[in-house]
């Protein structure tokens, strides 16, 4: 093999195609998969350098691909890569095998960097970033929760509102914000 291969799990279209394109452009073969499903097939018949996955696909969670992959190749590295993040699926991603966790948005050179960077290394940039590790504002935590709702209502912001037991306005108003820094 001559160049290293990484599998991107992600169900966003468009997020995928820019993710697939920029790492082509850096020399990286990529397979892409958009559920568990397709993902397991093409880890029982490719051995991957490295693997880039959603934490939340659909109705499914991606942590059931860290063992299989683990299994596949010891060596591989893992980045878990989510919008919704909390601590509890950090750690439990991490006791899984993944290498590391990151959060959403981000450009193809944080996740090449995180999913590189060795974070046993004290020196590295991983390191520094893990023993900041902090808990979420509650802001954050509700601007987060906001989009996942969001998202499970297909972007209708009447159902969301409801769901959330808050005014339209209101949620229309919160959703104008940018997004609130961790």
């Amino acid at each position: 093999m001559d160049k290293e291969h990484i599998l991107l799990v992600e169900d966003d279209k468009v997020f995928s195609r820019v993710m697939t394109r920029a790492l082509l452009h850096r020399g990286y073969g990529v397979s892409h998969a958009t559920n568990v499903d397709e993902a397991l097939l093409l880890i029982e018949s490719t051995q991957f350098n490295h693997a880039i996955l959603d934490l939340n696909l659909g109705d499914h969670t991606s942590l059931r691909l860290i063992v299989p992959l683990k299994h596949s190749n010891p060596s591989s590295r893992i980045l878990i890569l989510t919008g919704y993040a909390s601590i509890t699926t950090a750690v439990e991603a991490i006791k899984l095998g993944a290498d590391n966790y990151l959060t959403k948005p981000a450009d193809a050179d944080e996740i090449l960097s995180a999913l590189l960077i060795d974070i046993d290394k004290p020196n590295s940039i991983a390191h520094l970033e893990a023993t900041r590790l902090e808990p979420m504002s509650v802001r954050r935590l509700e601007w987060e929760h906001i989009q996942k709702v969001l998202k499970e209502h297909s972007g209708n912001i009447s159902e969301t509102a409801r769901q959330l037991k808050m005014h339209r306005r209101t949620l229309q108003r919160k959703l104008q914000k940018r997004p609130i820094a961790k």
